[in-house]
């Protein structure tokens, strides 16, 4: 255990040290892989970003997923990103790469931690990473309104909120019953021992991240809104509500505003994001990550 912990705070001063590319330095060693297979292009391009997976690998760790393992599963993401990542999008390669680093640390919490195994289905896993900051968010609205919930109408607030069954609430409550780890926590028992807060990478944006992450932004909206068009004023209206508010409309609440029942609600949605698909059909891999 001290072995695999010095390991990763090793890791992460590694990763610190490492240089920071500018836009053009990044675009050549894109290229250089992309167009030459050049590995000494692609280790530098990868090392550069190690401190981002690292960083969004430690929001992971209430999950009680091993640190190190984390990091290795957003190492992966980051190696996918670069052989996948086509530098002619105009697309800062950071924004590419947070899509394939967090998908793959999340994969593997849902793989690997025993009491959410059974939890694979996209519901079960939108479930899964946000029920707990939906039910802060609940209980603080309520407690705004000085009102009181008991347990069952939380859960029914949550499963409306996210909009799946009660009964999967009630079951993911019991997997995520167990106590998140401290940040504050030491990294030994030595009570002079470093605190795990102390190797968080500093996920401050620097000017220029700003700007390229405003660029890549306007990119994602110009996507979204060629997308759009392809739908008519209904089906615009159903991804509005469902995908695009703060807080998603549920399919009952539609249904009652269009006359409609909830399962053709569905079907409306889905066959809007099958159009949207397929307009995306040729947009990168962020781009299509609008649908989910």
């Amino acid at each position: 255990m001290a072995q695999t912990e010095q390991t990763t705070s090793t890791l992460s001063r590694t990763a610190m040290k490492a240089e920071l590319l500018d836009a053009e330095t990044e675009l050549k060693l894109a290229y250089a892989w992309r167009d030459e297979r050049d590995t000494a292009a692609l280790h530098r391009l990868v090392t550069a970003y190690m401190r981002l997976a690292i960083s969004m690998a430690s929001k992971y760790r209430r999950y009680g997923a091993p640190v190190n393992e984390l990091i290795q599963e957003a190492g992966l993401g980051l190696m996918k990103a670069a052989d996948k990542f086509d530098p002619d999008r105009g697309v800062r390669f950071s924004t590419y790469a947070v899509w394939w680093i967090k998908a793959s640390i999340q994969e593997y919490v849902m793989r690997n931690w025993s009491m959410v195994r059974t939890g694979s289905t996209s519901s079960q896993k939108s479930l899964f990473f946000n029920m707990r900051r939906v039910q802060a968010r609940l209980e603080r609205e309520a407690m705004a309104q000085g009102v009181e919930l008991d347990g069952h109408q939380l859960r029914q607030l949550i499963a409306t909120e996210v909009g799946v069954p009660l009964r999967d609430v009630e079951m993911m409550e019991g997997r995520l019953s167990g106590s998140d780890f401290s940040l504050n926590a030491t990294q030994s028992s030595d009570e002079e021992g470093r605190e795990w807060i102390e190797t968080l990478v500093d996920n401050g944006a620097g000017t220029e991240e700003i700007v390229a992450d405003s660029h890549d932004r306007s990119a994602l909206r110009r996507w979204l809104a060629g997308a759009m068009a392809e739908l008519n004023d209904r089906e615009r209206l159903i991804v509005a509500e469902r995908k695009l508010r703060d807080t998603p409309r549920t399919l009952e609440s539609l249904g009652r505003e269009l006359g409609l029942s909830k399962e053709r609600v569905r079907q409306l949605e889905a066959a809007a994001f099958s159009k949207m698909r397929r307009k995306l059909d040729g947009e990168t891999a962020e781009a299509r990550a609008l649908l989910h």
